[in-house]
């Protein structure tokens, strides 16, 4: 009996041992999850050249419609419908008969009034006839001279000529129809269409903000190309010869608020045809420092502001809201909002929220700008 207090001390310190212990494993910390991992693309700034693109259509270089400069019948039409003329290629043939006699007539008289004219040439020194006789006949002669010329001219404009080279279209009169000089209606039209016009039209707020950031140094004239223009047609393909920018209006079209622009282009082929649906990319000026991010990492509030999340030094997620009016390729051009050396999370976004730790690999999904296997920023098409 006198083990019992030993025994009941000892059954005592076991079970506070296993009662601490019990609180010992409730109070441990769990382990803390793990640090998302997010794919980011660093930005690096580099020349840009902006490019703007343009509605536009098509229309002739010349257009001439010939029309008549006598009066009379048609006998014939020389020239095929649809076909390349040259400049003075005769195109129809007025009946002439009228004025071959008008010319006729006119000369027979001309040729009286000079042998009058010499003969009184002669007597004049003579004072058989007086001076003021002499005049007269001179007068008359100079006259009949006069008239003979303007005959001849008749007889000339019976065969209608092509003021211009050009392709023709169809004939609007033909053999046996009566023409008149000052008629409104034309015979046929010529359309030259090599070179050939594209005009566009641009907003005036556009070039008015182009103008600021070209003046202010924010833009650097795109070199000798700063003119040049680019097509696309209007099945999607490229047109192989680039234009040149010729002048735009120097007044803004009330009605729509913009203002026209003109280019000129080589047509060899005739491709471009008057009246032509194309889109025109203009060269407009040099970004030397341009921001271009990825699309897959520029995303839209619910007030449609551009944003991206962006990892700081301290790799910590930052919500930026950006200003983007513009895109190049699969690229994004900055304005505002994001700079050189900023992280752009492209992958993971899903995963993570503003001030979040991170941990930072490399996209694989997007490749900055300019980098092997991704557009290049210097020929992005601005849209």
């Amino acid at each position: 009996m006198q083990f019992k207090p030993a025994v009941t001390a000892l059954v005592s310190a076991v079970a506070l041992a296993t009662l601490l212990s019990g609180c010992k494993k409730e109070e441990a910390a769990p382990a803390a999850p793990p640090k998302p991992e997010v794919g980011v693309v660093t930005l690096q700034p580099q020349p840009y050249t902006l490019t703007t693109e343009l509605p536009g259509r098509t229309t002739a270089y010349r257009v001439a419609e010939v029309r008549p400069q006598v009066d009379g019948i048609i006998l014939k039409r020389l020239f095929t419908e649809g076909a390349d003329v040259k400049a003075g290629q005769q195109l129809y043939q007025i009946d002439p008969s009228v004025y071959e006699a008008t010319l006729a007539s006119a000369q027979a008289s001309l040729q009286s009034a000079k042998s009058l004219t010499d003969r009184y040439k002669q007597l004049i020194d003579e004072q058989a006839v007086s001076r003021q006789e002499y005049d007269n006949a001179r007068s008359t002669q100079l006259q009949n001279e006069a008239s003979v010329k303007s005959a001849q001219i008749n007889l000339r404009y019976t065969k209608v000529l092509a003021p211009i080279s050009g392709r023709i279209g169809r004939s609007l009169m033909t053999e046996g129809a009566l023409v008149t000089n000052g008629q409104t209606s034309a015979m046929a039209t010529i359309q030259q269409l090599d070179p050939i016009y594209v005009d566009v039209t641009q907003s005036s707020a556009d070039m008015l903000r182009l103008r600021r950031d070209l003046e202010s140094g924010k833009l650097q004239k795109a070199g000798n190309n700063a003119a040049a223009v680019k097509l696309t047609l209007e099945d999607g393909s490229e047109y192989p010869q680039a234009g040149k920018l010729e002048f735009s209006e120097v007044s803004v079209d009330e009605a729509t608020g913009s203002v026209t622009l003109r280019a000129v282009f080589a047509n060899p082929n005739h491709t471009l045809m008057p009246g032509m649906f194309v889109h025109a990319q203009l060269q407009a000026g040099v970004n030397s420092s341009a921001i271009l991010a990825p699309q897959q990492g520029v995303t839209r509030d619910l007030k449609g502001t551009p944003t991206a999340l962006v990892v700081n030094k301290d790799n910590k997620v930052e919500l930026r809201e950006l200003v983007a009016n513009r895109t190049s390729g699969s690229y994004w051009l900055i304005e505002k909002g994001l700079g050189a050396g900023d992280r752009v999370i492209t992958e993971g976004l899903q995963f993570v929220k503003p001030g979040a730790e991170v941990q930072v690999k490399e996209a694989s999904n997007a490749k900055p700008a300019g980098a092997e296997g991704a557009s290049p920023a210097a020929n992005g098409k601005g849209e």
